[in-house]
């Protein structure tokens, strides 16, 4: 679908939004802004080229405690196209713009001003807009991390009892583990020290970035390059490997395009 047609979508659902039934807010936290090492060390077993270490700068954000659910994403959009059903379940085969769609519809509804326009040619960031809208990837990393450099926020590795992925192939030749084949509800895992579920694993989470080497001096509140062809995803599925959950790790996906292992986590700025 082009993007006009898909933004003019987006633009006729803010009238739609208001009219929506009562909706429950989705639960955020708070994530105090710092510097951090963004990125993998050379030495990371596995480790991706894209991952090159850096020093980074993010301001404090608000991130949904949880992924978007069905049941949230249903009761916006008026329709459910995930693959593995479940109210408590992660949203999925959602594509980048419908995650936009969503956070706009969702900012209109709770009265906030839409992260998100078309202005004919492209989609623009209003960045300084109070509403909804999809983390950076430099936001998502440093959420996901909260504070640790090793390869997970578990620590070295991770196994199958800490998150939802393919356990048949554990990271760095650990033992085989189970394998449930499906998404799992969100929350089934504990959380990290910022008491986020899930951001290892369960559904990939789309980030706003389009897909580059990192450019060094982007350093302080990144959003990646201005042009690209993939957006990028982050945090690994039910169906990855246990390599593809390291809070470092890079995935890219079309903008258009909608999978049964890509959810939504939200962002807001803080006020």
């Amino acid at each position: 679908m082009k993007r006009s047609i898909v933004f003019s979508i987006i633009i006729f659902s803010l009238l739609f939004a208001q009219g929506c039934a009562r909706y429950q807010s989705p639960e955020m936290l708070l994530i105090n802004g710092k510097t951090f090492m963004m990125g993998s060390p050379a030495d990371e077993y596995d480790r991706d080229t894209d991952e090159i270490r850096r020093q980074v700068t993010v301001n404090s954000f608000y991130i949904g405690k949880y992924e978007v659910t069905q049941k949230e994403y249903q009761g916006m959009m008026r329709e459910n196209p995930s693959d593995f059903k479940g109210n408590n379940f992660p949203v999925e085969n959602v594509s980048w713009f419908d995650a936009l769609n969503f956070c706009n519809r969702l900012s209109i509804r709770e009265g906030l001003n839409p992260a998100y326009k078309y202005d004919g040619k492209e989609i623009i960031w209003d960045r300084n807009a109070n509403g909804y809208r999809l983390p950076t990837e430099a936001e998502w990393e440093y959420a996901c991390r909260a504070g640790t450099n090793s390869p997970f926020n578990t620590g070295e590795n991770i196994t199958s009892d800490q998150a939802n992925y393919d356990g048949n192939f554990p990271y760095a030749g650990s033992t085989p583990q189970k394998f449930l084949e499906k998404t799992s509800p969100v929350g089934s895992y504990q959380a990290n020290s910022f008491g986020l579920f899930d951001t290892h694993g369960n559904v990939f989470e789309w980030c706003w970035d389009w897909h580059d080497y990192y450019f060094h001096e982007d350093n302080i509140n990144p959003a990646g390059p201005v042009s690209g062809t993939f957006r990028v995803i982050r945090g690994g599925s039910w169906a990855n490997s246990g390599v593809a959950l390291r809070s470092a790790y890079r995935g890219i996906y079309f903008p258009d395009g909608g999978s049964d292992r890509i959810g939504i986590r939200l962002a807001r700025n803080a006020l």
